[in-house]
């Protein structure tokens, strides 16, 4: 979608959009791309309806996805999902599957105030208000967003859940790395030391997939929302607290383990006082490691994308880059003395 839409597009969204609204006056004021998004393209929308101005985000797919990635369609269903669990999220006006409108399907959802950059969030301690308290409160609203179990039925479409999480992740990694030709001996030997240390089986539950520093936002008061469920699925609830205590996510603040942001305390203090269960911390650092495998095949995925053609973009080429401080993390935390000190 271009940043000028034709007239007879920019008729049909509004279109699309007031019959959602239920509104007969509603005039489109702006389209602008957002920053950000690699994998799906966020536009911000803003419209004038009945006296009152609102605003909203569009999202749809980006020119080249990676096959991991949700559709549209299911993220939006997953949004839903999560919203009328009362998890911290925007919400969801409405999805247009309807390619005439766009030229492709789109999500529609309210636009919420703040920052979500990753790096900025850590760094900038005007952000987020009390630090402390806004690990707790991600935590709380993870353990909130796990407390949705299998079987639901308008999430069919996830399929059953995997009975060993952790395998079934170890063989998708390796088989996206055979399908990019990927030599990479340290993410091998990445793979089979997790094979070889799988933790005991958690219950599944709804996972959100990319829970970390960057995937929510703040204002200067602490958490406005939750986004980005393009990842989300059926599986160990301990995989999203490794996914955001890992240190790829800390942005150099690698001393504050909960995101870049906390102490890794406040952050079990937040989950494990809402859900009332009790953290494996061992099992999570497992998951740490997994993070970094699992972050190294994405970034090699996205590095792809640019050097085969389907979408020229510097940003995905320089988060191919990334994969050697991944590898050297994984090669850090396996090490028979790292690991052994990890769990005296």
């Amino acid at each position: 979608m271009s940043a000028m839409l034709d007239d007879d597009r920019r008729e049909a969204l509004r279109d699309w959009i007031a019959g959602r609204l239920g509104s007969s006056t509603l005039i489109i004021d702006e389209i602008r791309p957002l920053s950000g998004g690699s994998i799906q393209e966020n536009w911000s929308v803003r419209v004038r309806m009945d006296g009152e101005t609102r605003g909203f985000v569009l999202r749809k797919d980006a020119t080249a996805t990676i096959a991991s990635s949700l559709s549209r369609a299911e993220e939006f269903a997953i949004l839903e999902a999560v919203h009328a669990a009362g998890a911290c999220v925007p919400e969801p006006v409405g999805f247009c599957h309807d390619d005439e409108v766009l030229g492709a399907p789109f999500a529609l959802m309210g636009l919420v105030e703040g920052v979500g950059l990753g790096p900025r969030i850590a760094k900038d301690l005007s952000l987020g208000g009390d630090r402390v308290g806004l690990a707790r409160r991600l935590g709380q609203e993870l353990a909130r967003i796990h407390a949705i179990r299998p079987p639901q039925p308008a999430l069919a479409f996830l399929g059953e859940p995997d009975a060993q999480p952790a395998l079934a992740r170890i063989s998708t990694l390796r088989a996206k790395l055979d399908a990019l030709r990927a030599t990479r001996p340290s993410l091998e030997w990445g793979l089979r030391w997790a094979e070889r240390h799988v933790p005991r089986n958690a219950d599944s539950v709804l996972t959100h997939g990319d829970f970390r520093t960057g995937n929510y936002m703040v204002d200067g008061r602490g958490l406005t929302a939750i986004l980005d469920w393009e990842f989300s699925g059926w599986g160990d609830p301990l995989s999203d607290l490794g996914w955001f205590c890992a240190e790829c996510w800390r942005f150099g603040r690698s001393e504050l383990e909960a995101g870049g942001i906390a102490p890794r305390a406040a952050f079990y203090e937040g989950y494990e006082g809402h859900s009332g269960t009790r953290i494996d911390d061992a099992a999570v650092r497992y998951w740490e490691i997994v993070a970094h495998l699992r972050w190294a095949v994405i970034a090699l995925e996205q590095g792809h994308r640019h050097v085969s053609g389907a979408e020229s973009s510097l940003e995905l080429a320089l988060t191919g880059r990334l994969v050697p401080d991944l590898e050297r993390a994984v090669l850090r935390d396996t090490s028979p003395d790292r690991w052994s000190a990890t769990h005296a």
